[in-house]
């Protein structure tokens, strides 16, 4: 089967790889497993021989029905459904309710509608246990940066508010058919929301983060100056949030945007 580039196919094709993969993700005895993009099927099969329940997510009708053919033992036996959707409509909580138990995802995720994915994801972070996902590597990079580094940024936050990451492995262009142009990493994602524990309102505080890392050049005292907070209450509340006066938000964990973010919505509301 020939990719389709505009698609982002890129066809895994090292078996060592997609063995890491379904270690990854187990144990998968007693899950339904959802995979994004099952594409030729190298991760599927794994799946299918783990999993009680495999849901495969596969926009490209082409490759549906050569996977209906290939798993047509499986699919009559209700083990495997190979399913015709675009993820990005596909509603995980619904079948977390239908299966009783949070979902496992696996996938190899598109390059040009990965953060949308992931975004989508974390709308139902409650329906899910873990993801093992496969991106390019400066994607992972920022997903699992940590402070004061330079690939630290809003994806990171947005992405810790769900849950832990753990970058896990990188992939040479080789391993898959046809080569992509970068490098592809494979990262863990626990689901655990931090919302209660970190005392914020989610919309409020997303909302909040989109303005701190609006342009990472500037201070964070400027964010928040550009986003209509008072200066003079901005700079007061980072003082007692034992913030710098200089500092940018890329240097700040979670928890202390947290912390500045509840100071400024009690003192100076807007």
């Amino acid at each position: 089967m020939t990719a389709k580039s505009r698609l982002g196919q890129n066809f895994l094709r090292d078996q060592a790889a997609v063995q890491q993969i379904i270690r990854a993700a187990s144990p998968l005895e007693g899950r339904t497993v959802v995979e994004i993009g099952p594409g030729a099927g190298a991760i599927t099969e794994g799946l299918a021989a783990s999993a009680t329940k495999l849901v495969a997510l596969e926009f490209d009708p082409r490759l549906v029905v050569e996977l209906q053919e290939r798993f047509r033992g499986q699919i009559a036996e209700g083990r495997v459904e190979v399913v015709h959707q675009d993820v990005l409509e596909f509603d995980f909580s619904a079948l977390a309710q239908k299966a009783g138990q949070r979902l496992v995802v696996v996938g190899n995720l598109p390059y040009y509608i990965t953060s949308p994915i992931l975004l989508h994801l974390a709308e139902h972070a409650e329906a899910l246990e873990a993801a093992v996902l496969m991106v390019q590597r400066e994607v992972a990079d920022r997903v699992t940066a940590e402070p004061g580094s330079r690939d630290y940024g809003l994806l990171t936050v947005t992405m810790q508010l769900y849950g832990s990451t753990e970058p896990l492995f990188t992939l040479p262009p080789g391993a898959f058919v046809p080569p992509p142009q970068v490098h592809s990493t494979v990262f863990r994602w626990r689901f655990a929301p931090r919302f209660v524990e970190l005392e914020v309102d989610k919309g409020s505080f997303i909302g909040f983060l989109k303005q701190v890392f609006a342009q990472k050049r500037k201070t964070l005292a400027n964010n928040l100056r550009a986003a209509g907070y008072a200066t003079g209450d901005a700079a007061a509340t980072m003082e007692r949030a034992g913030i710098k006066a200089m500092a940018r938000a890329e240097e700040l964990r979670l928890e202390t945007l947290a912390s500045l973010f509840r100071e400024i919505s009690a003192e100076s509301p807007r």
